[in-house]
Protein backbone atom coordinates (compact mmCIF):
# COMPACT_ATOMS: atom_id res chain seq x y z
CA UNK A 1 0.00 0.00 0.00
CA UNK A 2 2.46 2.37 0.64
CA UNK A 3 3.87 2.03 -3.46
CA UNK A 4 0.34 3.49 -4.24
CA UNK A 5 0.17 6.26 -1.52
CA UNK A 6 3.73 7.26 -3.05
CA UNK A 7 2.88 7.88 -6.62
CA UNK A 8 0.25 10.41 -6.07
CA UNK A 9 2.57 12.47 -3.60
CA UNK A 10 5.44 12.27 -6.13
CA UNK A 11 2.73 13.65 -8.47
CA UNK A 12 1.20 16.42 -6.45
CA UNK A 13 5.30 17.48 -5.64
CA UNK A 14 6.07 17.42 -9.68
CA UNK A 15 2.15 18.98 -9.76
CA UNK A 16 3.84 21.62 -7.42
CA UNK A 17 7.31 22.57 -8.90
CA UNK A 18 5.24 23.25 -12.84
CA UNK A 19 2.94 25.77 -10.75
CA UNK A 20 5.61 27.16 -8.77
CA UNK A 21 7.11 30.29 -9.29
CA UNK A 22 10.65 29.26 -9.41
CA UNK A 23 9.74 26.90 -12.60
CA UNK A 24 8.08 30.47 -13.73
CA UNK A 25 11.16 32.55 -12.95
CA UNK A 26 13.08 29.63 -14.77
CA UNK A 27 11.00 29.64 -17.41
CA UNK A 28 11.24 33.35 -18.08
CA UNK A 29 15.38 33.26 -17.69
CA UNK A 30 15.54 30.13 -20.54
CA UNK A 31 13.22 32.27 -22.47
CA UNK A 32 15.60 35.35 -22.15
CA UNK A 33 18.74 33.48 -22.93
CA UNK A 34 17.11 32.04 -26.09
CA UNK A 35 16.00 36.05 -27.34
CA UNK A 36 19.95 36.95 -26.12
CA UNK A 37 21.20 34.54 -28.18
CA UNK A 38 19.17 34.71 -31.09
CA UNK A 39 19.86 38.52 -31.31
CA UNK A 40 23.64 37.95 -31.30
CA UNK A 41 23.30 34.94 -33.65
CA UNK A 42 21.11 37.82 -36.50
CA UNK A 43 24.00 40.16 -35.56
CA UNK A 44 26.74 37.33 -36.93
CA UNK A 45 24.68 36.85 -39.79
CA UNK A 46 23.84 40.38 -40.99
CA UNK A 47 28.02 41.36 -39.92
CA UNK A 48 29.16 38.51 -42.54
CA UNK A 49 26.99 39.29 -45.42
CA UNK A 50 28.50 42.44 -45.12
CA UNK A 51 31.90 41.58 -44.82
CA UNK A 52 31.59 38.61 -47.97
CA UNK A 53 29.61 41.87 -49.89
CA UNK A 54 33.02 44.58 -48.94
CA UNK A 55 35.31 41.81 -50.29
CA UNK A 56 33.45 40.72 -53.08
CA UNK A 57 33.57 44.43 -53.97
CA UNK A 58 36.83 45.19 -53.35
CA UNK A 59 38.54 42.39 -55.38
CA UNK A 60 36.11 43.39 -58.23
CA UNK A 61 36.87 47.16 -57.77
CA UNK A 62 38.82 48.37 -61.08
CA UNK A 63 36.74 45.83 -63.13
CA UNK A 64 33.27 47.35 -62.02
CA UNK A 65 33.93 50.82 -62.01
CA UNK A 66 36.60 50.81 -65.31
CA UNK A 67 39.64 52.01 -63.61
CA UNK A 68 42.58 51.69 -64.45
CA UNK A 69 44.36 48.62 -66.44
CA UNK A 70 47.17 48.27 -63.87
CA UNK A 71 45.24 49.66 -60.71
CA UNK A 72 45.74 52.91 -59.04
CA UNK A 73 48.96 52.94 -57.66
CA UNK A 74 50.29 52.80 -62.20
CA UNK A 75 47.53 55.60 -62.41
CA UNK A 76 48.77 59.10 -63.58
CA UNK A 77 46.32 61.00 -61.71
CA UNK A 78 43.53 63.26 -63.65
CA UNK A 79 44.26 61.46 -66.96
CA UNK A 80 41.29 58.66 -66.14
CA UNK A 81 37.91 58.73 -64.49
CA UNK A 82 36.17 55.70 -62.59
CA UNK A 83 32.80 55.37 -63.82
CA UNK A 84 30.91 54.89 -60.64
CA UNK A 85 27.33 53.34 -60.51
CA UNK A 86 26.61 52.66 -64.28
CA UNK A 87 28.32 52.40 -67.71
CA UNK A 88 27.97 54.32 -71.17
CA UNK A 89 29.15 52.32 -74.28
CA UNK A 90 27.58 50.23 -76.91
CA UNK A 91 25.40 47.29 -76.39
CA UNK A 92 27.66 44.18 -77.89
CA UNK A 93 25.65 41.38 -76.57
CA UNK A 94 22.31 40.84 -75.81
CA UNK A 95 21.22 37.54 -73.70
CA UNK A 96 17.88 37.58 -72.05
CA UNK A 97 17.62 39.90 -69.53
CA UNK A 98 21.41 40.80 -69.99
CA UNK A 99 23.76 43.00 -71.90
CA UNK A 100 27.37 43.29 -72.56
CA UNK A 101 28.47 46.76 -72.91
CA UNK A 102 31.59 48.05 -74.37
CA UNK A 103 32.48 51.32 -72.55
CA UNK A 104 35.50 53.66 -71.75
CA UNK A 105 38.60 52.28 -73.00
CA UNK A 106 36.78 49.01 -74.61
CA UNK A 107 35.89 47.92 -70.61
CA UNK A 108 32.91 45.31 -70.92
CA UNK A 109 30.56 45.80 -68.09
CA UNK A 110 27.61 43.17 -67.73
CA UNK A 111 24.06 44.61 -67.02
CA UNK A 112 21.81 42.87 -65.54
CA UNK A 113 17.53 44.12 -66.22
CA UNK A 114 14.91 43.51 -63.42
CA UNK A 115 11.23 43.77 -64.49
CA UNK A 116 12.12 47.28 -62.17
CA UNK A 117 14.51 48.77 -64.94
CA UNK A 118 13.32 51.64 -66.53
CA UNK A 119 14.39 51.36 -70.32
CA UNK A 120 14.11 55.13 -72.49
CA UNK A 121 14.47 55.97 -76.03
CA UNK A 122 13.94 59.63 -76.24
CA UNK A 123 11.13 60.05 -73.88
CA UNK A 124 9.59 56.85 -74.73
CA UNK A 125 9.40 53.92 -72.42
CA UNK A 126 10.76 50.88 -74.34
CA UNK A 127 10.86 47.13 -73.25
CA UNK A 128 14.16 44.81 -73.46
CA UNK A 129 13.14 43.08 -76.59
CA UNK A 130 12.81 46.35 -78.61
CA UNK A 131 17.09 47.00 -77.61
CA UNK A 132 19.65 45.95 -80.65
CA UNK A 133 23.12 45.00 -80.50
CA UNK A 134 25.03 48.24 -81.33
CA UNK A 135 22.26 50.69 -79.44
CA UNK A 136 24.51 53.28 -77.89
CA UNK A 137 23.23 53.41 -74.14
CA UNK A 138 24.09 55.23 -70.27
CA UNK A 139 23.08 52.85 -67.68
CA UNK A 140 22.50 53.69 -64.43
CA UNK A 141 22.36 51.10 -61.71
CA UNK A 142 23.79 49.69 -58.41
CA UNK A 143 26.93 47.04 -58.68
CA UNK A 144 26.68 43.85 -57.42
CA UNK A 145 28.76 41.79 -55.27
CA UNK A 146 29.71 39.83 -58.47
CA UNK A 147 31.33 43.24 -60.34
CA UNK A 148 27.94 43.30 -62.75
CA UNK A 149 25.47 46.09 -62.61
CA UNK A 150 21.76 46.01 -61.79
CA UNK A 151 20.16 48.20 -63.99
CA UNK A 152 17.93 50.54 -62.85
CA UNK A 153 17.64 53.19 -65.75
CA UNK A 154 18.98 52.75 -69.19
CA UNK A 155 18.81 55.32 -71.48
CA UNK A 156 19.36 54.71 -75.03
CA UNK A 157 21.40 57.75 -77.51
CA UNK A 158 20.52 58.34 -80.56
CA UNK A 159 23.56 57.76 -83.12
CA UNK A 160 26.04 60.81 -82.84
CA UNK A 161 26.07 63.09 -85.88
CA UNK A 162 28.89 62.51 -88.20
Amino acid sequence: MSDENEIPQISNGVNKFFQSKSFKILLIVIGALILILSGFKAGEFVGFRKARFSYRWAENYNRNFAGPRGGFMHQSFGKEYVDAHGTVGQIIKIDGNTLVIKGQNDVEKTILISDKTVINRLRDNIKVADLKVDDLVVVIGSPDDSGQIEAKLIRIMPPPRR
